[in-house]
């Protein structure tokens, strides 16, 4: 019988491939070659890959210029956050091969003081499959009882909040507005920012508020709230806003004077109506956050292994139950995130 490192260049793998922009029949599921590490390359067997509005996003044609950076290279094998288990490392750290890790799917493609990004699963082949390819320095072992698809729950989400709060100066003592807040990431930015110290206030569907209390939300208001209403004006330090839409020119009226305003995302909408006198008179910073920070995803990692966070699976499917999984998704009645499993890798004779 053959291990994971010994099997061969011509063998393939189960893969869901994305062929291009539109509908349910783009995503394919597939046999392909199995991807083989170069240089300072790994090889990552899959075990759990969760999933995101971002892959939605690049299958239906969102993006501005077809992609996060350039168009989309269809086709793609989309996914990305991976949880997996390393099982080829040519010519590096050998101690790696059999460790448990979350790959890092934001990547600094020309290190940490250029904001140039490369994103796993958009513009690269991703974790919507039996094994992915990825540079040695992305992958970060974890030591904790999580299952995998929990902490397939990770990387994106929590990625994503984590460096807007630490970006936004989120610190002990600030009153912080997440709106969408039962999503993956605001659900992950009420975790991160309660554990910081802060009071929180989410903003999310009525029938979730009482999942959000548990997780140490101070106060959650339904998504039709009067906010300024029952906030009062300048009452709130930072938002953090994923949903954007007709509910952004409020959200500017909240902030305290030389308050933030981050955003990573737009659900409800990209295109805004934004009053500049609310802007500069108040010295508010807006900040868009994309590229993440060099401590964000080692700083996951520490907490995870503290205890200091916990995993929000909604569900699991089975990865070729991908467009089912993808329906269930924007039906939004969910919080925390799904996770696509695939087929289990048989060693071969």
């Amino acid at each position: 019988m053959r291990t994971d490192d010994e099997l061969s260049a011509g063998d393939l793998m189960t893969a869901i491939v994305t062929t291009g922009t539109g509908g349910y029949d783009k995503l394919v599921v597939s046999e392909v070659p199995r991807p083989v590490p170069g240089p300072g390359e790994v090889l990552v067997r899959v075990l759990a890959a969760g999933m995101n509005n971002t892959e939605i996003n690049t299958r239906v044609g969102w993006y501005p210029d077809g992609g996060w950076n350039d168009a989309t290279p269809f086709p793609l094998i989309q996914g990305t956050d991976c949880c997996g288990v390393v099982c080829a490392s040519p010519g590096t750290e050998e101690s790696i091969v059999g460790r448990r890790v979350l790959v890092r799917p934001c990547m600094r493609i020309d290190g940490f003081s250029s904001g140039e990004t490369r994103w796993l699963g958009s513009d690269m082949n991703g974790a919507f499959a039996q094994f992915v390819v990825v540079p040695a320095n992305e992958v970060f072992p974890v030591d904790c009882d999580w299952t995998d698809a929990e902490l397939a729950t990770i990387p994106c989400a929590y990625g994503t909040a984590e460096n807007m709060i630490a970006r936004a100066g989120v610190r002990r003592g600030s009153t912080v507005l997440i709106t969408g807040a039962s999503g993956g990431v605001g659900s992950a930015a009420v975790q991160l920012a309660a554990r910081r110290g802060a009071r929180v206030i989410g903003l999310a569907s009525r029938a979730k508020h009482d999942q959000l209390r548990e997780l140490g939300i101070h106060e959650v208001y339904g998504r039709d709230a009067d906010l300024v209403g029952a906030l009062g004006k300048r009452s709130v330090d930072v938002v953090i806003d994923n949903v954007a839409g007709a509910g952004f020119g409020p959200l500017l009226d909240l902030l305290v004077r030389g308050g933030t305003y981050v955003s990573s995302g737009a659900i409800a909408g990209p295109l805004v109506e934004l009053d500049l006198r609310t802007m500069y008179l108040n010295d508010l910073t807006l900040l868009g956050c994309t590229a993440w920070g060099e401590d964000v995803f080692p700083n996951l990692v520490s907490y995870i292994e503290a205890g200091e966070i916990r995993p929000l699976l909604a569900e699991s499917f089975p990865l070729e139950q991908i467009a089912e999984a993808q329906q269930c998704f924007l039906e939004k009645g969910h919080v925390g995130k799904f996770v696509l499993v695939p087929p289990v890798v048989l060693d071969q004779a």
